[in-house]
């Protein structure tokens, strides 16, 4: 699959550093590493006994590193630390095993730990990294491990329980279990996440017992993703495409940046899709970006404002801000957008009132400086709100099915003039200024000449009816140079 292939380049020079046993099984207290190869996509510190799965530094975006976990047949990253910010690939970046396993930046500091006193690092064939205490197995204390903390992505006989989270690598999905379903979201909005896709267990099977403890899911080989309750047997089955069909190979699951949930199996040189949640592209929540449309017939975009054209790029509105921000001088504002025919892809999902009609559907949003858009059902008077930027619709044909959405006004020219007007804006407030201060000073000039003429000057002033100074006849030319100004 070539989109699980992108990330890091193909490190065929692996497999014979693992041969050759320059790669450690086994990393014990007292151990450090940095990165020192200024041409690699993965330096690997660590290995599983059989070799399939290595632990290292991972290249990203040429200058910066990640530790992660890697099949190594395939390049394919499996798990990453969660670091506080990414880390540079650099000789003084320092990865050490003192009983935790702690990356350090001189300058940044402790980037991530395990925060453990352990007496070794392991990595099993089962790809998950452990910190161990003690002596062989069964004698010894499992203290930390991978598996508890997934980045995208589960492998087989991997535990997916609530405490846990799979997360894009955009970090715009997320996938999480509930009481008794799995759950996918979309982080549209700070704080607010909408879920898009949800798979019941009670949906295929009735063996929940209410107490009966938390249900957690797990990726079997056989190529199935399975839920349980305390219990071998499972309460509900999500198959693959290879399940009962024997296939011995690598099994795993993996959350991907179009929101998706996608399994592969490994059939010895490529990942194989083997299992797609949502199978309808129209059903993903923003197949066609911001204010998109989406048509299911073909999967073809087009923009909301303009349903009749080919979608090549961002749609109008899409940089709409938050209207209850508390600096309100910041936005220009928004203007109204409304298109026909159109629905929510995932609306089984959205929370909804019911409207007595259209006008009394969009009031709702109108009036409310969180709400996005609105979509409304004329037959059912559904009245759908979102309370997050507009994400892509489906073009239904349907003009009963009505999207009422807030659009930006900050388009690039109208963003322009706001700003060459606030500027004009400013000039003419530091001119009123400078007149008023010429004013004041002018007048405590004249009284100043005034006192100094005393009072005589003063009655010479209004006997004679003139004033020291250059006269202008009304009638010169120079005057007549000073003309109000038209509008």
């Amino acid at each position: 699959m070539a989109g699980l292939h992108a990330s890091v380049a193909i490190l065929s020079w692996i497999l014979p550093l693992l041969a050759a046993g320059a790669v450690e099984t086994e990393l014990l207290k007292g151990f450090k590493a940095t990165p020192n190869r200024s041409d690699s996509a993965f330096q690997p510190v660590l290995a599983d006994p059989t070799g399939k799965f290595s632990f290292g530094f991972l290249r990203v975006n040429e200058s910066r590193l990640a530790l992660a976990v890697v099949h190594v047949a395939s390049s394919l990253p499996l798990w990453s630390a969660d670091l506080a910010e990414s880390a540079r690939w650099s000789d003084r970046t320092e990865l050490s095993f003192n009983g935790s396993l702690v990356i350090l930046d001189p300058f940044a500091g402790v980037l991530w730990s395990t925060h453990t006193d352990g007496d070794r690092l392991v990595l099993l064939n089962s790809s998950d990294l452990q910190v161990r205490r003690g002596g062989d197995p069964p004698a010894f204390a499992v203290l930390w491990r991978s598996f508890q903390f997934p980045t995208n992505t589960l492998v087989e006989n991997q535990n997916f329980t609530s405490d846990m989270s799979l997360l894009s690598s955009n970090g715009l999905y997320s996938m999480r279990m509930g009481d008794n379903f799995i759950g996918l979201y979309g982080s549209f909005k700070q704080g607010a996440d909408q879920i898009y896709w949800k798979h019941k267990a009670l949906e295929a099977r009735a063996d929940i017992v209410n107490g009966g403890g938390p249900i957690y899911a797990r990726v079997e080989p056989d190529g199935y993703l399975a839920m349980y309750q305390n219990s071998s047997k499972p309460v509900d089955v999500e198959t693959f495409s290879s399940f009962q069909r024997l296939i011995n190979s690598f099994v795993l699951l993996r959350l991907e940046d179009d929101g998706n949930l996608k399994g592969y199996h490994w059939n010895g040189s490529d990942w194989v899709l083997d299992y797609r949640a949502i199978t309808g592209i129209c059903e993903l929540p923003s197949t066609c970006g911001p204010y998109g449309l989406c048509s299911p017939e073909n999967g073809s975009c087009t923009c909301m404002d303009h349903p009749d054209r080919s979608h090549t790029g961002p749609c109008d509105g899409h940089r709409l801000a938050d209207l209850c921000a508390a600096n309100s001088r910041l936005h220009v504002g928004f203007r109204v957008l409304r298109a026909r025919g159109v629905e929510l892809p995932y609306k089984e999902l959205m929370r909804y009132q019911t409207a007595p009609s259209l006008e009394r559907c969009e009031s709702i949003c109108e009036s409310n400086c969180s709400c996005f858009g609105a979509v409304y059902n004329n037959a059912s008077g559904s009245c759908y709100v979102m309370d997050y930027p507009i994400q892509t619709l489906v073009n239904v044909g349907d003009e009963g099915k009505i999207g009422y959405f807030k659009v930006s006004d900050q388009s690039d020219h109208g963003a322009k003039g706001y700003r060459v007007g606030y500027g004009v804006g400013i000039v003419m407030w530091v001119l009123i200024g400078l007149a008023l201060v010429g004013t004041v000073l002018g007048f405590g000039f004249y009284r100043w000449r005034r006192s100094r003429r005393g009072v005589k000057g003063y009655l010479a002033e209004e006997e004679n009816r003139v004033t020291p100074g250059q006269y202008k006849g009304l009638a010169s030319a120079s005057f007549k140079s000073i003309e109000i100004g038209r509008s």
